[in-house]
């Protein structure tokens, strides 16, 4: 009886041990070698825990680590996956740029030092990475849009300027063209060996961030990266709305939207308290805090392993960065409830959504132009395409975030033609709003191309309680919204 008796006090000593040695793992800050830059091991600590678990999805931590989008050697995807008896026929590629130096400086504290060069045996690593670089500083051959013909191919700045892209945001952009292609190209032969000009249909914003992921991507995906074959279209506007941008509803309810924001920041005390820290650590006003967004700049420490700034008055820490991720958290929480922001969103992403059914009808016709299309955009093009497709689970697009449209015909039936969602590599299509439903009357895997042309022609309109609203135009100048 003894025996066993010290037998359980040591398994449960045993087991305290281990969770203590996994809570020490997970959040404890322990150094990090010296940069190429030159930052010393003190000033280059490491402020991010290892995932050596995962902690509910509420966990600010977690939440960040997972916007940091590391890249790994090997990411589970459901691109690509279908029945046997259907064929790829059109992809249509929306992703965030990658990994960038922050828009916005804490005021009176040390820019973080992160080096922009791209050097190919520093981690993150690609094995195409000295190859990109190499190719790209040939100078392009490609047919750009003003003004991204004035743009940089690729970051080259030992201290990045203010949103660069940084070499892991190449380094993520390089996983999900090869990604993409070992599943597109090799598996489903989407493009022929000798692909021409007219079967790609790419455009970006005019940031150099935004131009550089797509042509990591597109380095990482086409089997031969023909200057010659590139041609980039240049969208002045982050909802890619073209020449569709004049909205007043759509900025009647982003108006209404930022409301709530502020109304929320408002009741969250300890938020409040938070800034006013950090304020008196800076020594500047707390609007003028609050006013830089500190938390953009943090993101990038945290990201990179790099301390948080320190004066004076003391150091900004993790527990400031918890609070406002927390509220980021509950704010994306409250956003999904109050739905003023799914206003915004159908009419953001309404032209862009269109313009992709229209590409998809011209494949499902027997087209072979445009049958790979690649929108390089931003966080603030993504959110509102995936609140319009009714993913309101869907995490704030991370770095490097790709969501994806298939266009696949039914070898069976030749006149029928379906559609997959996937967002970074997840199969969604039947939680989005137009095809949540499918699988209850219907035993086909896939959704229905009408059901997304439907959706984009008309019920996008009607979510929006549109009465009569037969038209994106009638929607965005409807009288007493």
């Amino acid at each position: 009886m003894l025996f066993r008796s010290r037998f359980l006090l040591l398994l449960a000593l045993a087991a305290l041990l281990a969770f203590v040695s996994l809570s020490l793992q997970f959040f404890h800050l322990t150094p990090v070698s010296t940069a190429k830059n030159g930052a010393s091991s003190k000033s280059r600590k490491r402020v991010m825990p290892e995932p050596v678990t995962e902690p509910p999805v509420t966990d600010p931590i977690y939440e960040a680590l997972l916007y940091c989008n590391i890249p790994s050697v090997a990411e589970r995807s459901m691109e690509g996956h279908a029945p046997h008896h259907f064929k790829l026929v059109s992809v249509h590629v929306f992703i965030r740029h990658g990994d960038r130096y922050p828009l916005y400086v804490i005021p009176k504290t040390k820019r973080p030092e992160i080096d922009c060069t791209l050097v190919a045996n520093r981690k993150p690593y690609h094995p195409k990475l000295e190859a990109f670089v190499s190719h790209m500083s040939k100078g392009s051959g490609a047919s750009f849009e003003s003004p991204l013909h004035s743009l940089p191919l690729y970051p080259n700045h030992p201290l990045c300027e203010m949103g660069e892209l940084t070499q892991t945001g190449i380094v993520q952009h390089l996983q999900n063209g090869q990604l993409l292609r070992d599943i597109y190209l090799k598996k489903h032969k989407l493009l022929p060996s000798d692909w021409s000009t007219d079967q790609l249909y790419l455009e970006t914003t005019g940031k150099s961030r935004t131009l550089q992921s797509g042509l990591a991507l597109l380095y990482g995906f086409l089997p031969d990266f023909d200057w010659k074959k590139i041609h980039f279209r240049h969208q002045p506007s982050a909802l890619f709305c073209s020449g569709n941008c004049f909205c007043p509803v759509r900025n009647q309810y982003l108006e209404k939207e930022q409301r709530r924001q502020y109304l929320l920041r408002l009741k969250n005390s300890q938020l409040e308290r938070t800034y006013e820290d950090m304020a008196r650590i800076v020594d500047v006003p707390t609007k003028q805090l609050r006013a830089a967004n500190p938390i953009d700049s943090m993101l990038c420490h945290f990201c990179h392993n790099v301390s948080f700034p320190c004066t004076r008055n003391g150091c900004i820490d993790m527990e400031h960065f918890k609070v406002i991720k927390t509220h980021q958290i509950e704010d994306e929480r409250e956003r999904r409830e109050k739905k003023l922001y799914l206003g915004y969103a159908l009419l953001g992403a309404h032209p862009i959504l269109n313009q992709t059914i229209s590409r998809m009808q011209r494949a499902a016709e027997g087209r072979k132009e445009e049958v790979f299309a690649l929108y390089s955009a931003h966080d603030v093009t993504l959110s509102p395409l995936l609140s319009a497709l009714g993913l309101m689970e869907a995490r704030f697009p991370r770095f490097a975030a790709r969501l994806i449209l298939e266009l696949w015909q039914d070898k069976e039936k030749p006149s029928e033609h379906s559609v997959r969602i996937l967002y970074n590599g997840v199969d969604v299509t039947f939680h989005t709003s137009f095809c949540q439903d499918h699988h209850k009357h219907s035993s086909k895997p896939m959704c229905p191309l009408e059901n997304l042309v439907r959706f984009v022609k008309k019920d996008m309109f009607v979510a929006l309680g549109s009465s009569g609203s037969t038209s994106y135009y009638d929607a965005c100048h409807k009288e007493g919204f």
